[in-house]
């Protein structure tokens, strides 16, 4: 299947910057505004390679009353842009700015108004975006638009209707005013497509009015790999675009991961940087063409003004210090730089899968008289199987079910589909899984009764028939796991997993989770069994292909374990792809380096390998068809590849 790896309309070349304020003034750097600072502020950022800032107009301060601007911060705005040209820099405005860094700010008269169905409101913001472009837009430093800073905090949730009609509204007075750059939200994409969350704000109806999505991603977490991957994988959810409104065809839109980082306070200068080269190699591998930082300096001259006074962490999250010297987050994104110039990133796509993992439309629709708790359930397991993909040097696509699975835009071409710990699909979704497995596809599915008590069981269209055996469910009540790790033996070869093959899971989660599936097989075959004897994994012949069940939530279970990653989870992921003619791209023998490739438009595959533990290590990469491969630097070709601790590595071989 296709994974995408679009650039920005008019972007020559991936994006790569950090988010502005001047460490003179901060959130009020307009009011105190220094040009000789902010000019070697931006010229550090050029010297790294950076091309892009994201600016803001801090809503008080630029609009004192409903109907004025104030002249003297759209006048120091307008060198800002110069400073911007000089350096070689463009910047994206970011508008309606009520919200920074733990604090909300109001105009005085907005008067509690609802900033989204407001009419009066909303036309002012409007006015304003049209004033603003009628003045900025035909600058060259301007490189797009933004309308809000992370707007459901500031704004806080909408209906879909209000939502959607409040940024087309805005979007409009930006076209009245001439604005023709490319222009989006800003609202972290902290939509029900993204987080499992219902905000009003939804990819669905909004994809279609913009040119790129930008998620604003600050993971907190208890496992390394998880914590590694997190951007990449809202960047995947991001950039698979469901059906737009009455059932258009799915909008698909770059994504720019606009807002990323870590305050010092929070992490050492050595691990920020383990961090920052983690999530832009991986974000990348995950279909970004776009980093911008959050941000560009320290603030500590500011720690007796708010919000820095009562969150005084925010004030270390520049990539620079608040002398303006560079941290290691700085310089990782500079090496970053030198690896997307090299492989010429806008010339790449991403390698093709034939392994995907189907989202269900109940983690991201509403449908009636469901439980909205079983969505950050369902969305963990994705993510569990997204990592254990990734573990097996398999890269999945992501499917959402509503863009119809194994169509064009849903992995038709996929030897492999993964429904991961799956309690909910709908009764078509089931059965286009049965069409796919007939005609050569491998289907697999672990059981889930859910996260709580709410109607647990499988939502399937017929367990029974659908994987050929007999459950032994009773109504209302769950079995337990009896043991702790499960212990699944294979009966039978399955790929690369031998018979007699013994592979070990955490059991994690709440007690509705930590539940299995009695089964007797009829149709099915025993590839596994349990501890106790029962059967585990199960597989069912349809037509050319097979429906195979397994009977515990692995993926969910993984996913609600802390420090558990790389768990069996992958041996099982490449057995199956193995089985079902599913082949890697490129592998090395140990699941703690990932691997993924980007293919360029002359023939040339580059092979990233990505290093997930701490200490040093030595592996020997393959490529497929015996393919050679080469330093990326000194075209030297390459056998076995030393990574340092959390390392990168990018080698040139010739897509197959």
């Amino acid at each position: 299947m296709r994974r995408e790896l679009s650039v920005l309309p008019g972007a020559p070349e991936p994006l790569l910057g950090a988010n502005f304020w001047s460490r003179v003034g901060g959130p009020r750097m307009w009011g105190r505004y220094d040009s000789a600072t902010v000019t070697k502020e931006l010229q550090v950022l050029a010297d790294h390679g950076l091309t892009l800032t994201r600016s803001f107009f801090y809503w008080p301060e630029l609009m004192p009353t409903p109907y004025r601007l104030d002249d003297e911060v759209l006048n120091r705005f307008g060198n800002f842009l110069d400073l911007h040209a000089e350096q070689g820099l463009r910047t994206v405005p970011t508008l309606v700015v009520g919200h920074m860094s733990g604090e909300n700010w109001d105009p005085a008269w907005r008067d509690g108004r609802d900033l989204y169905s407001d009419v009066w409101l909303v036309g002012r913001q409007a006015w304003m975006a049209e004033r603003i472009a009628r003045r900025f837009a035909g600058h060259p430093a301007v490189a797009g638009w933004l309308l809000s800073n992370e707007m459901p905090i500031y704004g806080g949730w909408g209906t879909p209707e209000a939502v959607t009609s409040w940024a087309q509204l805005l979007i409009q007075g930006l076209r009245a005013g001439g604005a023709t750059q490319p222009v989006s939200i800003g609202d972290g994409a902290w939509t029900i497509e993204v987080s499992g969350r219902e905000s009003g704000y939804r990819l669905a109806d909004l994809a279609p009015l913009i040119d790129w999505i930008g998620p604003h991603v600050y993971p907190m977490g208890d496992d390394q790999v998880r914590q590694h991957l997190r951007a990449a994988f809202l960047c995947e959810l991001a950039g698979t675009a469901p059906p737009g409104p009455q059932g258009q065809p799915p909008v698909h839109r770059p994504v720019i991961l606009e807002e990323f980082g870590a305050s010092s306070d929070f992490v050492s200068d050595q691990n920020v940087g383990h961090y920052y080269r983690q999530l832009l190699h991986t974000s990348l591998l995950a279909g970004a063409t776009g980093w911008v930082a959050w941000n560009n300096t320290d603030f500590d001259d500011l720690a007796d003004e708010a919000p820095y006074s009562h969150h005084p962490f925010e004030m270390h999250f520049g990539i620079t210090d608040n002398n303006g010297t560079p941290k290691a987050s700085l310089r990782e994104m500079a090496e970053f730089r030198k690896v997307l110039d090299a492989v010429e990133v806008h010339r790449c796509i991403r390698a093709p899968s034939e392994v995907g993992i189907v989202i269900g439309s109940h983690v991201d629709s509403v449908y009636p008289f469901t439980d909205a708790r079983e969505r950050p359930v369902a969305l963990g397991a994705i993510e569990q199987a997204y990592l254990a993909c990734r573990e097996a040097a398999v890269p999945a696509g992501l499917i959402r079910e509503r863009s119809g699975i194994g169509t064009e835009t849903g992995g038709g071409d996929c030897r492999l589909y993964l429904l991961p710990s799956t309690k909910q699909l709908t009764a078509p979704g089931w059965r286009r899984l049965e069409e796919l497995a007939h005609a050569g596809a491998t289907v697999y599915v672990s059981y889930c009764a859910g996260g709580t008590d709410n109607q647990r069981g499988p939502w399937y269209a017929g367990v029974d028939r659908l994987f050929g055996v007999r459950h032994q469910l009773r109504y209302g009540l769950v079995d337990p796991i009896g043991s702790d790790p499960v212990r699944l033996t294979l009966r039978e070869s399955l790929g690369n997993l031998a018979a007699g093959t013994e592979l070990e899971f955490a059991v994690g989660g709440p007690d509705s989770l930590r539940t299995y599936l009695p089964v007797e097989p009829v149709e099915a075959r025993v590839l596994a069994t349990d501890a106790q004897g029962r059967p585990a994994l199960l597989s069912r012949a349809v037509g050319a292909g097979a429906m195979v069940l397994c009977t515990y939530p692995l993926e969910a279970m993984a996913a609600a374990t802390a420090r558990v990653n790389p768990e069996p989870t992958w041996r099982l992921y490449a057995a199956l792809a193995q089985a079902a003619g599913a082949h890697p791209q490129a592998t090395v023998d140990d699941p703690q380096v990932l691997v993924d490739c980007l293919d360029r438009d002359d023939g040339a595959r580059f092979v990233w390998l990505v290093s997930q533990t701490g200490a040093p290590l030595a592996v020997t990469p393959r490529a497929a068809g015996g393919q050679p491969l080469h330093d990326l630097e000194t075209g030297v070709e390459v056998s076995t590849v030393e990574l340092p601790p959390f390392g990168v590595r990018v080698l040139r071989g010739t897509a197959g």
